[in-house]
């Protein structure tokens, strides 16, 4: 029987919440504007609702409901948010921050394989670079609001997930990065996330600057989904994909619950086709090789011009797993915990090697791969209740860890074929194994990130002189933090290392750890009925940089049941992270090689560097939520984020000095076979003062057709500027950013994003077209070995591989199109075959001159429209 009920819908940024089939159409919700100002919550907010933020549900499952995979709507609105709030009984829209919630529905019916990918095809605000670079491009990571991977927190169930320990030690917007990675949860744990676009240190701690994720699991004790999904780049003829998920509940005892969620995913690379310029019959006048390209590749000797394969995505096969339970201890306490593992084998080209290079192990020359093998797992147990002295009380633990060894694969070690190389321990090119042969497999290093979170959280709600609702929050929290590296094989790093990507050596290797204390209290008042008021303060102690202190005042004021009003303005920080305080690494390309130096080594003082501290922010927004006529929602919210002190890559040098200061770090380079002015080394610093700007606007509109079915219609915008305030100097008095490193941060992310969707449901059918249009994104690029050598620049040089001047490039707006369409079979089983971005929209081509070996067609380091261009895919849901 179908109900008459309206259904109230989330706003979310993308694919909106999607209709129910028929037997789902039903669902009731407080307006939007009704607040719930009740002196003592009922059981069930107690039980839902962490002190802090969604940790676990009733140890006793919700009782059983029937899904289908068609369950888009307003299930979302009907959830009462955690993030961003410590009361109870409270729905996205009527937050005094914005918050979003995405379904599990709405990630899935994306098309998209992973968590990341998921998130930035459905909300406006989230994006991620065009393609990672060496190790980057085997981890995936998130950017919000214009600002990088480590100012997003992700908080999993209410607690803060650990991060990566595969940092990003290239150039470019996610330089330094250790961001969380979604993509280590299964897809099919996740029942919601929660994302709250707004500053929240004073109530999270570090890193919840441009926003928080908050990804919600599945607790329920019943049924069973199961998804098959496969596709492909129709246009390219690769990047094969499969996934396989499957989650199920079952009842633990009388009171409790226990839910499984796993994975398997598999995806090939996805090669962009692109002519190397060292494979083509003649170069440009003036645009000779030197070095290391000895000339062309020998008439004789027929290698495609397509072998060069670095612009591309990895070769990933996943599997994941999450175990979710809960169960009533006695009477009022509660016994939680969430586990989750990850293991995966990633495999990403580096540039192709000529047949020259190593002729003996290669005559056709050799595409190197990056490998990495990692293990990610994080256990979280707690017991909570609700009358401790009239408060409900937290008390948790969560270890989390992720390990990555990181390797090489058809590769070689050129410096110990050479004949300078010796087997003399006092020789300048001694090589621990021998000489004469390389072995074409390495490990590189193993990275090990860990965190041990330990918190205490209580919470109760009454009224001030009989008048005033309040809710009073505090609570406390200890992390150890801990970071290892471990030096590769000798192979890997010593006479240059292996080519595509050398090692780390023992000079590079350590363990460093850090304890965080941290202390919190948080007040929400009612003065008036319609008037919400939040007080946040907290304070951290860091036994690596010290102490901080940070505030947040929110409100909202509900003008009538169709307006309301609301507003932030926090203080916030995001300490550096154990891997930007000591992490250093020498790339080696075939033209030339990078270093990075860790902050506190010798070298990197030598070349300016101090001491790194912590990030600091002052955040402001405001909005109105409206809704003009019944069901049809608009929320806009403008804010500003001012971040000095921002941790970014800078201080670089070129030519000799570089070279100097990476050997002065211990590693030797193959100098036979590098372009000096292709040399570099930089370090991480404090460098620049920014200012972010943006306007985020979503609205969603539901029309009902009744026997004709339901059209629900959804549009996201996200304006965003950033702009720099001051590049810092080192204490050479040198600027520690050039123009490049600038672009990197202020104009990489879109100018703009706008997301509309249109779903259509009728009978067993659903129909999904999202529009999404990237806006403009504006890059400085190096001029590479097309560049006539001749040309000086007007700062010093030659303007090949100059680092002071650049080629600004505009990567102009794009339109992609998704379509999605869907039958159900019956109640069990639902079949969707779907096409993202359907027209095959690429970005726009660099010019020849700063496309390096002719291979890198596409701006790698934008954050616009992906460079995989059209995928076809096709799902199979089972739920019973």
């Amino acid at each position: 029987m179908k109900s008459r009920h309206r259904i109230s819908l989330l706003v979310t940024t993308a694919v909106s919440v999607m209709p129910c089939m028929s037997a789902l159409a039903a669902t009731t919700t407080a307006h939007p504007a009704t607040r719930h100002h009740s002196a003592k919550p009922s059981s069930a907010a107690h039980s839902a609702a962490h002190p802090t933020a969604a940790t676990a549900t009733p140890a006793v499952a919700a009782p059983r409901k029937k899904k289908t995979d068609v369950n888009f709507t307003g299930e979302a609105e009907t959830i009462n948010v955690t993030t961003g709030t410590h009361a109870t009984n409270r729905k996205a829209r009527e937050s005094s921050s914005p918050v979003s919630v995405i379904s599990a529905a709405t990630l899935r019916h994306s098309g998209m394989m992973n968590v990341a990918d998921a998130l930035t095809r459905t909300y406006a605000s989230i994006n991620v670079q065009a393609m990672g670079a060496d190790s980057s491009a085997l981890t995936s990571s998130i950017q919000m609001r214009g600002l990088g991977p480590n100012e997003v927190l992700v908080l999993v169930d209410g607690k803060r997930r650990h991060n990566t320990a595969n940092i990003t030690a290239d150039a470019g917007p996610q330089f330094g990065s250790t961001g969380a990675d979604l993509n280590t949860i299964p897809a099919s744990a996740i029942d919601h996330i929660e994302v709250l676009e707004d500053g929240a240190a004073a109530m999270y701690g570090s890193d919840a600057i441009a926003g928080v994720v908050n990804i919600i699991t599945k607790k329920q004790a019943h049924g069973m989904h199961t998804s098959v999904q496969t596709g492909a780049n129709a246009y390219n003829g690769d990047g094969w994909q499969y996934k396989v998920d499957a989650d199920g509940g079952v009842k633990w005892g009388n009171d409790g619950y226990l839910h499984i969620s796993g994975e398997v995913y598999h995806t090939d690379h996805m090669v962009v086709g692109a002519r190397d310029h060292r494979l083509i019959g003649s170069w440009p006048n003036n645009a000779t090789t030197t070095g290391y390209y000895n000339g062309l590749v020998p008439n004789a000797m027929s290698v495609p011009t397509d072998s060069n394969k670095i612009m591309s995505t990895p070769e990933e096969t996943r599997e994941s797993l999450a175990i979710d339970f809960g169960k009533t201890i006695t009477e009022g306490v509660n016994f939680y915990g969430l586990i989750t593992y990850m293991h995966r084998h990633g495999e990403a080209y580096e540039n192709y090697r000529t047949p020259n290079i190593a002729p003996t192990m290669y005559p056709a020359g050799f595409s190197p791969l990056e490998t990495s093998e990692e293990n990610d797992y994080a256990a979280t147990l707690g017991l909570k209740g609700d009358n401790f002295f009239g408060f409900d009380w937290d008390l948790s633990t969560t270890y989390g860890a992720d390990g990555n060894k990181i390797g090489n694969k058809n590769t070689a070690n050129t410096g110990m074929l050479a004949s300078t190389c010796s087997t003399d321990p006092t020789s300048s090119y001694y090589s621990t194994d021998g000489c004469g042969w390389s072995p074409s497999t390495t490990r590189a290093e193993t990275y090990r990130m860990a965190q041990w979170t330990n918190n205490l959280d209580f919470r109760r709600q009454f009224n001030i002189a009989h008048t005033v609702p309040m809710t009073l929050a505090f609570g406390g929290e200890h992390r150890l933090e801990t970071y290892q590296i471990k030096a590769g094989t000798p192979p890997s790093y010593e006479l240059g290392g292996t080519q595509g990507y050398a090692g780390l050596g023992p000079n590079s290797a350590g363990n460093w750890s850090r304890d965080i204390w941290a202390a919190y209290v948080d007040g929400d008042f009612h003065p008036l009925k319609h008037w919400d008021l939040d007080f946040a303060g907290r304070f951290e102690h860091y036994t690596d940089v010290g102490n901080t202190e940070n505030g947040k005042v929110s409100t909202r004021y509900d003008v009538t049941s169709k307006i309301a009003l609301r507003g932030t303005i926090s203080t916030g920080f995001r300490a550096p992270t154990l891997a930007e305080q000591h992490y250093s690494a020498m790339n080696v390309d075939p033209t030339g090689a990078s270093g990075l130096l860790p902050v506190s080594s010798t070298a990197a003082r030598v070349l300016g560097a101090s001491a790194l501290k912590p990030e600091r922010s002052v955040s402001a927004s405001g909005g109105i939520v409206v809704e003009p006529v019944k069901n049809f929602h608009v929320e806009a919210d403008v804010y500003q984020i001012n971040l000095r002190d921002r941790i970014v890559g800078g201080g670089t040098v070129k030519g000799e000095a570089a070279i100097e200061a990476i050997e002065a770090m211990g590693y030797s380079l193959p100098l036979n076979s590098i372009t000096p002015d292709n040399v570099s080394a930089y370090y991480m610093t404090n460098g620049a003062s920014t200012r972010t700007q943006g306007l985020d606007i979503k609205a969603d509109y539901m029309i009902r057709f009744h026997n004709a079915g339901n059209l629900n219609l959804s549009m996201a915008l996200d304006l965003n500027r950033t702009r720099l305030h001051h590049n810092g100097t080192d204490t050479n008095g040198n600027p520690l950013l050039n123009a490049q490193n600038i672009a990197y941060i202020t104009t990489a992310y879109p100018r703009s994003k706008i997301i509309l969707n249109a779903l259509y449901t009728v009978g067993k059918w659903d129909f999904n077209v999202r529009q999404t249009r990237y806006g403009e994104t504006t890059s400085m690029l190096t001029y590479y070995d097309w560049t006539d050598k001749t040309l000086p620049c007007p700062s010093g040089g030659s303007l090949a591989y100059s680092n002071s001047c650049f080629a600004q490039f505009k990567n102009t707006p794009r339109w992609l199109t998704d379509i999605e369409v869907g039958y159900r079979f019956n109640s069990n089983w639902h079949l969707a075959i779907g096409a993202n971005n359907i027209f095959n929209v690429r970005p726009r081509r660099v010019p020849q001159v700063n496309n390096s070996r002719g291979a890198q067609i596409y701006d790698q380091f934008s954050l616009q429209v992906p460079i995989t261009g059209g995928y076809y895919y096709g799902r199979i849901n089972a739920n019973f």
